[in-house]
């Protein structure tokens, strides 16, 4: 009987085990399976993700792989990090537009359109109809590139952009891309293309592009963006291009406010500039029509003690000397200018031209900085003068026996007991 019930509990467990292989295998053959699906699901995933990355490559005129940069991204996010804001577009018309254009079949970059349009333009072909349908295309690619500007904060442009400046009509093209809507930022990657090309085009991009867009920023917001005031002080390393694009443009308009030329001069003061550029900008600024603001770039390039030839001299003196029928009340950066140009280059004045500035003092004067200017002019050597030397006088004072008198002497006072 025990042998009976031994037997039967032998099989109940290997019936169980059993069971339990069966219920291991199947699971096992569930998971494999489930696990087949899922790998065929992300496979159609990513396949679907490749194919909408191609598709936005041909759709985009300016795919990522035609951007360029000069400058590390690293540079640019410390320089500007945290400047601007995403701007979203909350109109519905412009959210069609821009997928309707994400939609387009084309695969032709900003750069082949342009360099097409630059051959038909030099081959002068007599089919206008060619011409116009390659200057539409060239237009609505511009256009869409000024989109991409307006919103750019930091890292590459596309390499259209540089194939612009390297066309003969640069500035009419550039246009078309609405510069004055660019961001700061944008404009400041502009700048730092034009600077380090000719004088001649970055003078034309300092006037054309990048003054009116700082004038309007300081009219607008009462001061200077940050990116713009980088613009402005990279544009002085051409410093022909800036005196011709934006020193002279600016005190020719006649409109130039205090706070432009203060920002203005402000980084004229910080930059090293050429002299003989400084000496003839000097010239110029002093013979043309005189404006208040003027002044203050005249102060700066006077305190910066260049060695001015005496023409150069003698044409501040004469725009000084100009005042004397002046009937109004003139600024006091006029007065501080004159005492700028006096206490640097008293000794370089003739005596006639000392003597009209000082009759001048008496019709111009300042309660403060008029005594001051008076004081440096008479104080001072005429032109071609020699400094004494007075050397040989004192040495001869030095000399002489001293004498003592034992009987005159000075009392010392000594303290009581």
């Amino acid at each position: 009987m025990a042998i009976k019930r031994k037997s039967q509990a032998t099989s109940v467990v290997a019936s169980s085990s059993r069971k339990v292989f069966k219920h291991r295998k199947l699971t096992e053959k569930i998971l494999k399976a489930a696990y087949e699906q899922q790998k065929e699901v992300k496979d159609e995933e990513n396949a679907e993700k490749i194919s909408m990355i191609a598709s936005f490559k041909q759709a985009v005129p300016y795919g990522f792989k035609d951007f360029t940069d000069d400058v590390s991204d690293d540079e640019q996010s410390q320089e500007f990090q945290g400047q601007f804001d995403y701007q979203e577009m909350n109109n519905e018309e412009e959210v069609k537009s821009l997928d309707a254009f994400f939609e387009a079949p084309t695969k032709r970059s900003l750069a082949d359109i342009i360099t097409d349009t630059k051959k038909l333009t030099d081959i002068k072909d007599d089919a206008t109809g060619s011409d116009s349908v390659a200057e539409t295309t060239l237009i609505d690619y511009l256009q869409s590139l000024g989109k991409f500007m307006c919103e750019y904060t930091n890292g590459k442009t596309p390499k259209a952009f540089t194939h612009i400046a390297a066309m003969k009509n640069w500035d009419s093209v550039l246009k078309l891309t609405q510069p004055e809507n660019w961001s700061p930022n944008a404009m400041y990657k502009a700048t730092r293309m034009f600077s380090s090309a000719n004088a001649s085009k970055a003078r034309r991009f300092y006037e054309l592009f990048l003054l009116p867009r700082i004038r309007a920023d300081i009219r607008n917001h009462k001061k200077l963006h940050f990116a713009l005031y980088q613009s402005l002080k990279k544009a002085l390393f051409k410093p022909e291009g800036f005196y011709r694009g934006i020193v002279f443009p600016l005190c020719k308009s006649g409109t130039c406010s205090v706070k432009e030329a203060v920002i203005s001069t402000s980084i004229m003061q910080k930059v090293s500039i050429p002299e003989n550029l400084s000496s003839t900008a000097l010239v110029y600024l002093v013979e043309m029509e005189f404006c208040d603001t003027t002044s203050y770039f005249i102060k700066v390039i006077l305190e910066k003690k260049y060695a001015l030839a005496y023409g150069a001299v003698d044409a501040v003196t004469a725009h000084f000397l100009r005042f004397h029928t002046e009937t109004r009340v003139l600024l006091v950066i006029w007065h501080q200018t004159l005492l700028a140009f006096v206490q640097r280059y008293k000794h370089e004045l003739r005596k006639e031209d000392k003597k009209s500035l000082t009759s001048l003092l008496d019709k111009q004067s300042h309660n403060l900085i008029t005594p001051e200017i008076g004081r440096e002019l008479e104080n001072s050597r005429n032109r071609g003068e020699k400094e004494e030397d007075n050397s040989h006088s004192a040495s001869t004072i030095n000399n002489k026996p001293i004498k003592e008198d034992w009987f005159d002497m000075p009392q010392v006072p000594m303290e009581e007991d």
